[in-house]
């Protein structure tokens, strides 16, 4: 029973919302414009979860092997840190997690384009193994983007211009340049989120030799990044409002903005790292706040 707690635990179910948002609302937008479809929905939605507790699993496993998850470490214990679940063991994790999130990608991609668009089917299933790949190699390997300050790069492209902008596509296979501007927005929300938890673990993974943007650019510019990041998330999502707007129902996410608002202040205050770990729950369920709030004002 321990076993299957930590494993629950390593999966950091957590962070699940935050990986849903980009589907909503690129779904959102489609539904706005009289597409969905069901299946599609809920295989993107389950694609999401398998490429997230990947992850979850490979950032679990990495950090592990390479002793950045240690005593100094200010979150969570992870799996691997507590020895309940040993490196092989989180290896087989890793692989199955993969195969099921790439047979369901494959099934998305099907229930998308049939056999009728080759070429785009394609293009998909190429960037569906860059996802997975991308899931793993933020921590695993001597190449490691994460232990190179390239993780916030790699989390705006994936949380949100595939997230939203992908998602939009796989429904109605036409491009439209105005979905970017939400697209953006959420890989900013996301970007911050990693920029939060980089901020607090700033101290050991410096020690641990794992060199972020946050140790690179260090603690007080940091701050000016993440203000710039939520900021700027804001300014995109009602860009895109005001270029679409059908009734004022549309800005009813800018209410999920003012938790986002006092976490800004209290960033601004914060003065000791254990004290961020809080604020990390609070701006990833605001995102996915915003997600649903501004899926409910497309579809009204």
């Amino acid at each position: 029973m321990k076993k299957v707690k930590t494993w629950i635990g390593a999966a950091r179910l957590r962070t699940l919302p935050l990986s849903l948002s980009g589907i909503l609302v690129g779904t959102a937008i489609a539904v706005e414009k009289g597409f969905f479809n069901i299946v599609i929905f809920s295989l993107a939605l389950a694609t999401t979860l398998g490429l997230q507790v990947l992850s979850n699993f490979a950032n679990d496993y990495g950090d592990g092997v390479k002793g950045t998850d240690n005593e100094d470490r200010v979150g969570p214990m992870r799996a691997l840190q507590s020895g309940i679940i040993g490196q092989r063991e989180m290896l087989a994790g890793i692989i199955i997690t993969a195969v099921i999130t790439l047979i369901l990608a494959v099934l998305l991609i099907y229930a998308a384009f049939g056999t009728e668009k080759v070429f785009t089917a394609l293009l998909f299933f190429f960037l569906g193994i860059g996802a997975i790949v991308a899931a793993i190699k933020y921590t695993v390997g001597k190449s490691a983007y994460g232990y190179r300050g390239l993780g916030d790069l790699f989390v705006f492209i994936f949380f949100g211009i595939v997230a939203v902008y992908g998602s939009y596509f796989l429904y109605i296979h036409q491009m439209e340049w105005d979905v970017l501007l939400p697209a953006s927005a959420f890989g900013f929300f996301s970007a911050g989120v990693l920029n939060l938890n980089n901020m607090r673990d700033r101290i050991s993974d410096e020690k641990a030799g794992k060199n972020t943007l946050v140790v690179k650019i260090g603690g007080k510019a940091a701050k000016k990044y993440h203000y710039f990041l939520i900021i700027s998330a804001f300014v995109l999502m009602i860009l895109y409002t005001i270029r679409n707007f059908e009734g004022v129902d549309d800005f009813l996410y800018v209410l999920a903005f003012l938790p986002l608002v006092f976490h800004l202040k209290r960033l601004k205050q914060n003065e000791n790292p254990v004290l961020l770990d809080p604020e990390l729950k609070k701006l990833a369920l605001s995102t996915f706040a915003t997600a649903v709030l501004f899926g409910i004002g497309q579809i009204w």
